[in-house]
C-alpha cells in the first residue's frame, strides 16, 4: 500500500503435476499492469503501517508479464521462499526482544510512579513477579536466538532448521505474556493510544501466524526430533 511501491513479486502455482516443492514460480509485475486491482489495505487488529503502506487485497485479471520477469527458473519459487524464511524469521523474533525490552521498561516506570491504596504497584508481590519472570524470558529467548544467528552463519537454513523454529514457536508467545503484564499494569492506558503497548502486543500476537502458524512448526520441529529415536 505505500505510494512508492512499484513491484510486486507474485507466487503462483506454476505446475500442479510437478514434485511438490517445484509447482511454484516467482515472477515480477509492476503494479501498473493492466488487470492488477488494489482492492483495499488491510488492518491487522486494527493497526495498519501508516505512512509505510501495509498489506492489500489485490486482484489478478488476465495480467500478463514477459516471462522474462520470471526469479530464478521455473518451479524455483517454493526454494527461494524457503531461502529468506529463515533470516526473516531471525529478524522477527529480534525485533521481538526489543519490543519485550521495551514493554518490561514502561511496565517498571508504570509500576515505581504509579500510587494504589497507599503505596506503589512495584510494591505488590504480584507484580515483582511479572518483571523478574519478563527478565528471566527476555534473557531466554535473547541467548536462544543468538545461537540461531550463530548456526546460521556457520552451517546455514539446513543446518539450524531446529533451532529457527526453536525461536519461532518460543519467542513470539514470550513477548505476547510480557506485553500482556505490561498492559495489566497500566490499566485502561495499557489499551489506549497513550502508549505503545497495545501496538505491541497487536505484532507479537501476529508473528505466531506470519511465516507459519505455531501448529506447523511445532509439528515439524517435533516430526523431526522423533526421527532421532525410530529405527529406519
Amino acid at each position: 500500500m505505500s505510494p512508492h511501491c512499484e513491484l510486486l513479486i507474485v507466487m503462483g502455482k506454476s505446475d500442479p503435476a510437478a514434485d511438490r516443492h517445484r509447482q511454484q514460480s516467482m515472477i515480477l509485475v509492476p503494479r501498473d499492469t493492466p488487470g492488477v486491482v488494489i482492492r483495499r489495505g488491510l488492518r491487522t487488529f486494527g493497526y495498519d503501517d501508516g505512512d509505510h503502506g501495509g498489506h492489500a487485497e489485490i486482484d489478478f485479471a488476465g495480467v500478463r508479464v514477459p516471462a522474462g520477469h520470471l526469479i530464478g527458473g521455473e518451479g524455483d519459487g517454493f526454494a527461494i521462499a524457503q531461502a529468506r524464511l529463515g533470516p526473516g524469521r531471525i529478524h522477527h523474533c529480534m525485533r521481538l526482544i526489543g519490543m519485550a525490552e521495551r514493554a518490561l521498561e514502561l511496565m517498571c516506570r508504570r509500576v515505581t510512579a504509579r500510587v494504589a491504596f497507599g503505596r506503589p504497584l512495584a510494591e505488590q508481590g504480584v507484580v515483582r513477579d511479572w518483571i523478574a519472570e519478563s527478565r528471566v524470558r527476555i534473557e531466554q529467548a535473547r541467548l536462544l536466538v543468538l545461537k540461531t544467528a550463530w548456526l546460521m552463519d556457520r552451517v546455514g537454513n539446513q543446518g539450524a532448521h531446529t533451532e529457527i523454529q526453536a525461536i519461532k514457536i518460543a519467542v513470539p508467545s514470550t513477548v505476547e505474556w510480557i506485553v500482556d503484564k505490561a498492559v495489566q499494569a497500566h490499566g485502561a492506558a495499557g489499551v489506549s493510544q497513550d502508549t505503545p503497548l497495545a501496538g505491541l502486543w497487536a505484532k507479537a500476537r501476529t508473528i505466531r501466524i506470519a511465516d507459519g502458524p505455531d501448529e506447523v512448526h511445532r509439528r515439524s520441529l517435533a516430526r523431526r526430533e522423533l526421527r532421532r529415536w525410530v529405527s529406519s
